[in-house]
């Protein structure tokens, strides 16, 4: 029986105090899917009732109400049903509890038996979205892994257990990642699993995230990763000790979305301390060398109305990967599956870099988003020999999908590497459902063509209409892109560069601002607002002698 998404079921539900609200659906159901109501009600003496019909009655019954149908719509209109509130209970804690052990009792003895540690997976949960196709391509905050997951080891005890993983070329432009697979052993459990090697991580720790290798969980997510859930107890729920490694002599091909975390000196991520801040407010800019923007083949362009920009506040990033994730969904941009991932041809507009500094077992990390950088000296505009990208009047770096021809000159000449190309036919034109999933105001992009960030052209074209409408000009705040709208830290500020009291012009004439690759002379629209931490000298200190 196909059950219908609770989108398109009438239903109720009780908020966290116990106040009723009616559950109403947003379309009819695709696939003449049926609710759990209308499931029960066909055992009954009135199986062809609807789920309306069943909620309706239900509440009728219950409220008794003089003038149903205009309470009823009243119901509807506020979302909720006035007078349902649960009461209030009054408790007391408990004072007479177990004492609090001490710090010393109950720690694990030293020896080689390993601890275990469950966590939910970044994008998965507890496996409920394992049949997401965006979140399983997704790559994960601090392994960049994307379809599978892997016991995540620190660098010493990799060592110590002899556990490595190496880049094959036969995996095409990325190269595919082999790790060595492990067995895992815990109360009597076993566990198969490739391991991957994580600065950071806690030694003679092996943390497992759960949501994965699921066996029926639907065509996407059936068969992705491997199952934690045949280690974990109702004994440990989170972490315990006892935990044994094997290493099987086998290795799986993971696909991974970056390699390689160190900055080799380039400073593309900025830092300071707030002291050093303090003696050098430009530090940020004083570290790129960038030439100056007079030093140029080309000649320069006066943007008399508006001039779209964006600042990244680095310090404000925490790298969950919601902004590539809305990207994703706002600009109809397809999963490419495992196989292509490996290739290098994930066709993410957005990513987010990560870098590590300091000593690898307690290393400082570092989030970066990447996306087109809208440059004024645009090295992909110069290559393409068809004009297929170009500059607009207000500084947007655009793509005219139908002039491409794919020759990708454009993408090996962009030092970003912000440019993606459809290999293959990604989009499926055929299920009626995937169609009510896209975005109708961006074009579906079939195969052999080159893609990229575009600053969400159609939310500036959809605010400049409002505002023509309206007879003003646009104002600061009226377009968000979708990074910044769906960014929990508002790392991410959008807006015209032209508008000297706009929120990203104010944020580019901070000290801090600085362009990735500026010494390039590509002049980029997207800039970043440098790190600057304040860590405590004494736990620095502290650190510095293992304490």
């Amino acid at each position: 029986i196909p059950e219908a998404h609770y989108l398109e079921a009438w239903s109720d539900t009780r908020a966290f105090d116990g106040t009723a609200s009616i559950v109403q659906p947003l379309i009819a159901p695709l696939y003449n899917g049926k609710s759990a109501h209308e499931f029960l009600a066909a055992f009954s003496s009135q199986p062809g009732r609807s789920g309306y019909e069943i909620v309706r009655a239900y509440w009728k019954a219950e409220r008794l109400a003089p003038d149903f149908e205009r309470s009823w719509r009243k119901w509807l209109n506020d979302g909720v049903i006035a007078g349902t509130m649960l009461p209030s209970v009054r408790v007391t804690p408990k004072t007479n509890g177990p004492a609090a052990p001490h710090p010393t009792e109950g720690a694990p003895e030293k020896s080689d038996a390993l601890e275990i540690v469950f966590r939910p997976d970044p994008a998965l949960l507890d496996g409920r979205f394992a049949n997401n196709g965006w979140l399983q391509e997704l790559p994960k905050p601090m392994t960049r892994l994307t379809w599978d997951n892997a016991a995540l080891v620190s660098p010493a005890t990799a060592e110590r257990l002899g556990l490595t993983y190496r880049i094959s070329s036969t995996g095409g432009e990325h190269g595919q990642v082999l790790a060595d697979v492990v067995e895992l052993g815990y109360q009597g459990r076993s566990l198969r699993i490739p391991a991957w090697i994580v600065p950071g991580q806690a030694d003679d720790s092996i943390t497992v995230h759960l949501g994965q290798g699921r066996t029926r969980a639907g065509h996407v997510g059936t068969g992705a990763g491997f199952n934690a859930y045949l280690l974990r107890t109702s004994a440990a729920p989170w972490f315990g000790s006892g935990l044994t490694l094997r290493k099987t002599g086998g290795q799986f091909p993971l696909a991974c979305a970056q390699f390689h975390h160190n900055m080799e000196g380039r400073e593309l991520v900025r830092r300071a301390t707030l002291e050093e801040f303090r003696r050098d407010p430009a530090f940020a800019r004083e570290r790129g060398g960038e030439p100056p923007k007079s030093l140029s083949l080309y000649p320069g362009y006066k943007y008399e109305g508006y001039a779209w920009g964006m600042a990244i506040d680095l310090n404000a990033c925490v790298g969950c990967n919601a902004c590539v994730v809305a990207c994703q969904a706002e600009n109809n941009i397809p999963v490419v599956g495992k196989t292509e991932v490996m290739r290098g041809r994930e066709m993410h507009w957005l990513r987010i870099d990560h870098y590590f500094r300091g000593a690898p077992e307690n290393p400082e990390i570092y989030f970066e988003p990447v996306l087109c950088m809208h440059c004024e000296n645009a090295p992909c505009e110069v290559v393409c020999p068809v004009g297929a990208t170009l500059h607009s009047a207000e500084g947007l770096n655009d793509m005219v999908y139908n002039r491409c021809v794919g020759t990708r000159y454009c993408s090996n000449n962009c030092p970003y590497k912000v440019r993606r190309f459809n290999f293959l036919q990604y989009s499926d034109w055929e299920t009626p459902s995937l169609k009510l999933g896209r975005n109708p105001n961006v074009t579906v992009r079939s195969r052999g063509v080159m893609e990229k960030c575009t600053y969400c052209v159609q939310r500036i074209n959809a605010a400049r209409i409002e505002a023509e409408k309206a007879n003003r000009p646009v104002r600061d705040g009226d377009i968000m892109t979708a990074c910044q709208q769906a960014c929990p830290a508002e790392a991410i500020i959008f807006g015209n560069l032209n508008d000297r009291q706009s929120r990203v012009a104010r944020a580019k004439a901070e000290p801090r601002n600085y362009a990735l690759l500026g010494e390039l002379n590509t002049q980029p629209r997207t800039t970043y607002l440098a790190v600057v931490r304040n860590p405590n000298p004494e736990l620095e200190k502290a650190e510095d002698h293992g304490s």
